[in-house]
């Protein structure tokens, strides 16, 4: 069972670029590895680091006032190739929330399977929220999974999001899919000993 996922209130970290690809997120020579682990070290590689292994300093990630685990990105999130290792650099560095105002399908689903949220928000408040994060790089969001809620602690402003509803049961209780299973397995027994 992994972490539950109600209600986040955090600082966030903003990356106001449009149509980042799974390739920018975690570059193609990282994928060799088969296990989940140190994806994190090389989220946004291409962009944090320079040939020689040394970060940016200009680039987000490195920026000391930058700190949270909430990820606010420009539209068209997660574009490119459905590898799965771009959901898990994103988990692995820390990032419980990922807000946008348009994610590629494939990536929001491997997001969700990696108990990161993906939460779809309309250009206005997208634009708004990163005005607020530079403005006060300590300006707060929570997201509300339960009401199903993002809020601009900054601004008060308010919107809801849509996530499906079994993906909403599992990371409302901690829950990948196999957990699910297991956690309906007296359920499943029944079924099928009354449909024999």
């Amino acid at each position: 069972m992994k972490e539950k996922f109600k209600t986040l209130t955090s600082q966030c970290i903003p990356l106001p670029m449009e149509n980042v690809d799974t390739d920018q997120i975690i570059p193609a020579r990282f994928l060799k590895a088969t296990s989940r682990q140190g994806f994190g070290d090389n989220l946004f590689r291409d962009w944090r680091f320079d040939k020689n292994g040394k970060p940016i300093e200009s680039f987000v990630l490195n920026k000391p006032e930058y700190s949270g685990s909430i990820l606010v990105a420009g539209k068209n999130f997660g574009s490119g190739s459905s590898r799965e290792h771009a959901a898990w650099a994103v988990a692995g560095y820390g990032f419980k929330v990922v807000v946008s105002s348009f994610f590629a399908d494939i990536f929001k689903n491997n997001a969700l399977n990696n108990c990161v949220l993906p939460v779809v928000v309309s250009d206005g408040f997208l634009a708004n929220l990163f005005k607020s994060i530079k403005e006060n790089p300590k300006a707060l969001v929570t997201v509300n999974l339960e009401q199903q809620t993002i809020k601009n602690e900054t601004t008060g402003e308010t919107e809801k999001f849509e996530i499906n509803g079994y993906k909403k049961n599992c990371l409302l209780n901690g829950f990948d899919d196999i957990d699910f299973l297991l956690e309906n397995k007296d359920k499943i027994v029944a079924w099928e000993e009354a449909h024999k």
